[in-house]
């Protein structure tokens, strides 16, 4: 490979997803944790889409590996929609490259066909439950000769990696430190399908050799598999590359994160109104640290200070009050200009029916310093606003009239509102507010009775953003139009 026009020729990493669903926020935190070793080494980060698993594809999922990765903020050098001088960067499309290395195995003696039917398969699987010994295959065919002419003719058959039967594989992982395995536990494994697809176990390893990859960052998960790979990289005669198997994502009961937690995927906490930079802050810190302290970081901050040495090897926990504390904190430190444009964004996607037509981005100006403060994550903002845009908002008159008030009082509120607003002349906030509160202080009524009753005729809320720049933002006629309703509703026989 010409390396004179990449950022380091020495670290090329790989970002590897099978396209079988929404991307798992740990499969994220892998991509983060890739690609800011690439970009804290000035290396290269790849995309490579792993679909060798055609039964478990589904539609639609490299186009949202693409979206999540894309709001993420996670750019790649290479990649399937990029180019790059290791095209395909699609697994389904080098099976022929697949197939050859396979063969070369068979032919050094480091793997052979096996012609096992699926029924004594899963017969030895039956008979073998309780033997702590048996590694799924009992290697009937390993010693067939594949080169005789009765072999070589059946169609129907997998290729199997002929394991060591004795020894020990050691490696040295990155972030585990020294690990050792016994040979004789592995099994004889499929590395190509009768339907002549690779298994990941040899698709993998041709593409990271192919494409150069100098370190490997995945999960765990992987950790039982790495002696089968090692033996692979050790029959071609290959370097392997450096590994780093990341802890796992765990609930806060201990159990690994899973659909009956909530959320999993990064595409449904978008949804759910989280900014991609508290996302991605937060997944940066399951399982790796600076100080132990530190938790707020810039995405440049994370690319400096990142490093495999400071990733640990226990489980993370997923904390949502934590991840909700940290998009409050990102929301809050948005200029108003970009979180109105978060906002509108974020409706026009996800609550259209809020809204007639798209909120006018001036108005959302004004009423974001209102609420900034209240927003944890952009869901909970549309249920403050809405009545900023729509005026058919509606409400109970129980919810109308204040505690310790009836509907003779509630009336008499409304009535002495509406002749002071018709009289007041500068319609801002602050003499709104001077106004409003003499009027209740002298009416013989408690001020919170008073404005209690302003804000559910105003808002349909009983909690809404500060009512003295609501009322401003909703002018002069809206807000007497909206008394005079209150009126009618309170004048309606039960």
């Amino acid at each position: 490979m010409n390396t004179s026009d990449t950022k380091n020729p020495g670290v090329r990493v790989r970002f590897a997803p099978s396209p079988t669903g929404d991307p798992h926020v740990g499969n994220v935190r892998t991509a983060i944790f890739t690609w800011l070793f690439a970009r804290h080494n000035s290396g290269n980060f790849i995309l490579r889409i792993e679909d060798t698993d055609q039964t478990r594809k589904i539609a639609g999922s490299v186009e949202r590996i693409f979206d999540t990765l894309s709001w993420m903020g996670l750019d790649w050098d290479e990649g399937p929609d990029l180019g790059g001088p290791f095209q395909p960067y699609t697994q389904s499309e080098r099976l022929n490259l697949y197939a050859c290395y396979a063969e070369k195995l068979i032919e050094t003696g480091h793997a052979y066909k096996c012609f096992c039917s699926t029924e004594r398969l899963q017969e030895l699987r039956n008979n073998n439950r309780k033997n702590p010994d048996f590694t799924g295959y009992d290697r009937k065919c390993r010693d067939l000769d594949n080169s005789s002419e009765k072999v070589s003719n059946q169609k129907d058959f997998v290729v199997r990696f002929a394991m060591p039967k004795e020894g020990i594989t050691d490696f040295n992982d990155l972030i585990r430190g020294d690990l050792s395995f016994d040979n004789r536990l592995q099994g004889d494994f499929v590395i190509l399908k009768s339907d002549g697809f690779p298994t990941y176990h040899l698709a993998h390893i041709v593409d990271d050799y192919k494409m150069e990859i100098s370190h490997v960052i995945r999960s765990e998960e992987w950790l039982s598999s790495v002696p089968k790979h090692i033996q692979i990289y050790r029959a071609f005669g290959w370097e392997m590359p450096d590994l780093a198997h990341l802890p796992t994502i765990n609930a806060p009961d201990k159990t690994k994160l899973s659909k009956r937690h909530g959320a999993t995927s990064a595409l449904e906490f978008r949804e759910l109104g989280y900014l991609p930079h508290s996302l991605f802050n937060f997944l940066s810190l399951l399982g790796w640290s600076l100080d132990g302290s530190t938790e707020l970081f810039s995405v440049n901050d994370l690319v400096e200070k990142f490093s495999l040495e400071r990733v640990s090897k226990s489980p993370a926990i997923f904390d949502i009050e934590k991840l909700n504390w940290m998009n409050g904190h990102y929301i809050r430190q948005l200029t108003d200009n970009e979180l109105t444009d978060h906002l509108i964004s974020y409706w026009d996607e996800h609550n259209p029916e809020f809204f007639s037509g798209k909120p006018d981005k001036q108005r959302v100006l004004k009423i974001v310093p209102l609420i900034r403060d209240r927003l944890k994550t952009l869901v909970d903002a549309a249920p403050l606003v809405t009545f900023f845009f729509k005026d058919d908002f509606s409400y109970e008159v129980s919810e109308l009239i204040q505690s310790g008030l009836n509907d003779s009082d509630t009336q008499n509120i409304l009535t002495l509102v509406l002749e002071k607003i018709n009289q007041v002349n500068s319609f801002d906030s602050e003499s709104l507010e001077i106004e409003l509160r003499a009027l209740a202080k002298s009416s013989g009524y408690k001020v919170g009775q008073v404005l209690g009753v302003i804000r559910v005729a105003t808002s349909g809320l009983k909690v809404s953003p500060p009512l003295f720049g609501s009322l401003e933002i909703l002018g002069k006629d809206r807000v007497i139009s909206d008394i005079q309703k209150a009126k009618r509703i309170l004048s309606r026989p039960n």
